[in-house]
């Protein structure tokens, strides 16, 4: 009995051993440990557009009120790293703004073109979040009025008003980042000066108002 027991053990070894012979010794397959690349003190050039939803408020009289227009924005935008989580963003835009007034006569729309500079600071709340900041030269490029009485149409543009001159605005908004080179962001303007074209005209002074919602594309 107790040379069985003994055999029984030796044949159990020799299959052990035997069974590993064959398959091999076993592998453990780990994934590999991705890194996320964190891009913030990489500078950026790129290109960004989108949509204007343009209106006025007034400077003087709270009585005054206008309807919006939808207008476009596009340009050329950079990003420079300070110091986390803060960075420059400059742009350089073509910017539709104005407002439409329904009068007793008829309704008159005003369409204004711009070149807007924003200077913003860009603030990373969290990684792909951001929260923008800063002023905004606004330079007047051309101004059309066209009045509709319901019968006719009359359409005035204006290329070198002589009442045409840079304006300043404020800014803020937020930016979500897609990836590594895409974003979509959505601002806030409001011009900090009155605006008006005609100093005859009983359109009251006012001040631009623009939400505009975008994407940019960066190549870093």
């Amino acid at each position: 009995m107790k040379h069985i027991f003994i055999l029984a053990i030796c044949l159990l070894v020799a299959g052990s051993v035997s069974a590993q012979t064959y398959y091999g010794p076993r592998r453990v397959h780990r994934r590999p440990v991705q890194r996320q690349q964190d891009d913030f003190n990489r500078p950026s050039v790129g290109i960004e557009g989108g949509v204007s939803l343009a209106n006025t408020v007034s400077s003087y009289n709270t009585g005054y009120s206008t309807s919006g227009i939808v207008g476009f924005n596009a340009g050329l935008v950079a990003n420079i790293p300070v110091i986390y989580p803060l960075s420059f963003e400059p742009e350089v835009l073509f910017s539709q703004k104005g407002y439409q007034a329904n009068t007793t006569d008829g309704v008159l729309t005003q369409r204004n073109n711009y070149i807007d500079i924003p200077l913003l600071a860009k603030f990373r709340i969290v990684r792909g979040f951001n929260f923008l900041v800063g002023p905004q030269i606004n330079i007047p490029l051309a101004s059309t009025t066209t009045f509709d009485n319901g019968f006719t149409v009359s359409r005035e543009s204006y290329y070198d008003d002589a009442t045409n001159k840079s304006y300043i605005s404020g800014a803020f908004g937020v930016s979500i980042d897609l990836n590594q080179n895409v974003d979509i962001h959505a601002r806030y303007l409001i011009d900090l000066t009155s605006n008006t074209y005609d100093q005859n005209s009983p359109i009251s002074d006012y001040r631009n108002q623009v939400w505009q919602f975008g994407i940019g594309i960066k190549f870093q």
